[in-house]
């Protein structure tokens, strides 16, 4: 039987890239249950993805793997940054209050930064990664695939918004995609094929 790796998440768009992400992985991934709640009180997504790893693997004596990710947004100071997911009730709102904060501004250079831990089931984080993906705000969004600010984010190299991408490149060039796989050797040691 598979050991279990629990995802610290409730957001199901997480969840379906995770299982994609963590194919090769011998290990069966579940989300978070409902009945465990974490308060992100992190002033750094460091801070809150290490938080979540440790609370759900004390919780339930199992692996956990945390992100906390968000867009930063020079014109903004950085925002919307660790309050990414809170900057609006839904995917459209942050959409559309980020688009009129930027109205009118030239400066549109923004990045997604993506910070994954592991911990162990006693809560010792023994994995630990941040990774950035850097692009441009654009003024109306573009393409259907993605979740959250995906539609307006068009990435540098390819010139395609994470919401005109195929799952392929978008692993390949997202802050999440690239941290991911530099965390897969490290998990492949903890989840042996045996």
């Amino acid at each position: 039987m598979k050991k279990l790796l629990y995802l610290a998440s409730k957001n199901l768009g997480k969840i379906s890239e995770y299982q994609k992400l963590l194919s090769d992985i011998n290990c069966q991934l579940a989300l978070q249950p409902d009945s465990i709640d974490v308060v992100e009180t992190g002033k750094t997504f460091r801070e809150n993805a290490v938080k979540k790893a440790c609370e759900v693997s004390k919780k339930l004596n199992n692996y956990a793997i945390a992100d906390d990710s968000g867009l930063c947004i020079e014109a903004l100071n950085g925002s919307p940054g660790i309050y990414s997911s809170r900057y609006a009730d839904n995917d459209k709102d942050r959409i559309k209050r980020v688009l009129s904060e930027l109205e009118g501004i030239h400066n549109r250079n923004a990045y997604f930064v993506a910070n994954v831990c592991v911990a162990t089931p006693d809560g010792e984080i023994i994995l630990d990664i941040e990774e950035k993906c850097f692009g441009t705000i654009l003024l109306s969004t573009r393409g259907t695939n993605g979740f959250g600010y995906d539609p307006i984010f068009e990435e540098l190299s390819s010139r395609l918004t994470f919401a005109e991408m195929s799952n392929d490149i978008k692993d390949n060039l997202s802050h999440r995609g690239k941290a991911i796989a530099k965390l897969i050797p490290e998990l492949k040691k903890i989840f042996p094929d045996y």
